[in-house]
């Protein structure tokens, strides 16, 4: 997959393909029929995605809690596996931002990129101020030269499924929910930092990683399936999880701690895929160590049997 990040240099090879155009914060299954109503629109021609860096609400509140559900990083390897052959990653930024609706689709979109066709959301909005609709869009399409698409909301049960719904299911403690509206486990990614090795002495060493600028799923325990990308240990794995600040030993940074069942071996450095399946508790603060390891040998003996029953 190749990522084309300025649109007003586009070589001829990265022009003419049929694009999906969005956020793709999850990339959950509404925007998999996006993608898949593009590929089927022209069959003939590269499938593209069209999507924003930073994300444009990053961009006005900068200083907002993190929301973000993956990293850039996280999101073009997802789309890659769905057969994104060109990711045109826009940069979002005050150029970006004062951008006409019609100066998008006649700056960015035909004369930019070249794009044969763009598939929306019916919830698409763009330009200065969101104040172009999807029928907007397909009106300038007309204009233009280009092809439009305007895709369906998708519902699921009684819920319509967005990247804010799937925050408020993490926030709730549902990852099974979220897996539902997303079409898999919803996944932190990243590489295993040095902690403080409290773990390695409870006789549970794990994997710390950090969640620095990403949406914080409810604290607690998880039940977690664990996919070491690289290194000498690459595989997959079951595990059980903390997501917190470790209330026991004072006020910490948010993190995701794992411990890996059954594993030896060191992972510093390795990058890790960590998918939560059961919130199994909330955050506590126990009253002594032999406590702690208590509960872990229980929170670990839950973990196994529900992993073990996937």
């Amino acid at each position: 997959m190749r990522i084309i990040r300025d649109y007003q240099f586009v070589s001829a090879e990265d022009r003419g393909a049929t694009a999906a155009i969005g956020n793709f914060d999850g990339v959950h299954r509404g925007h998999m029929t996006v993608i898949n109503l593009a590929r089927d629109a022209a069959p003939e021609a590269p499938l593209g995605v069209v999507t924003f860096e930073p994300h444009p609400r990053e961009f006005f509140a900068p200083d907002a809690p993190p929301f973000r559900l993956m990293s850039a990083e996280a999101r073009a390897h997802r789309l890659e596996k769905l057969g994104v052959e060109k990711l045109y990653e826009l940069s979002f930024n005050a150029q970006m931002a004062t951008l006409s609706p019609e100066a998008f689709a006649r700056d960015v979109i035909h004369q930019g990129l070249g794009l044969s066709h763009v598939v929306i959301g019916a919830d698409f909005c763009f330009g200065k101020g969101r104040a172009g609709t999807a029928e907007d869009l397909a009106a300038f399409g007309d204009k233009y030269g280009f092809g439009v698409t305007i895709a369906p909301l998708m519902v699921k049960g009684e819920q319509t499924v967005s990247s804010t719904a799937i925050r408020a299911a993490l926030s709730e403690g549902n990852p099974r929910l979220a897996k539902d509206m997303l079409g898999h486990w919803h996944r932190i990614d990243g590489p295993v930092i040095t902690g403080e090795q409290r773990g390695r002495e409870l006789g549970y060493p794990t994997a710390n990683m950090s969640i620095d600028g990403l949406h914080q799923p409810a604290f607690g325990v998880y039940a977690v399936l664990v996919d070491v990308l690289d290194g000498p240990h690459k595989g997959s794995y079951h595990g059980v999880a903390s997501l917190g600040v470790r209330p026991m030993f004072g006020e910490n940074k948010a993190n995701l701690e794992t411990y890996i069942f059954d594993f030896k071996g060191d992972l510093y450095g390795a990058d890790l895929s960590v998918a939560l399946i059961d919130h199994l508790r909330g955050e506590e603060k126990f009253d002594s160590i032999d406590a702690l390891i208590t509960q872990m040998d229980a929170d670990s003996a839950e973990a196994r049997a529900i992993l073990a029953a996937l």
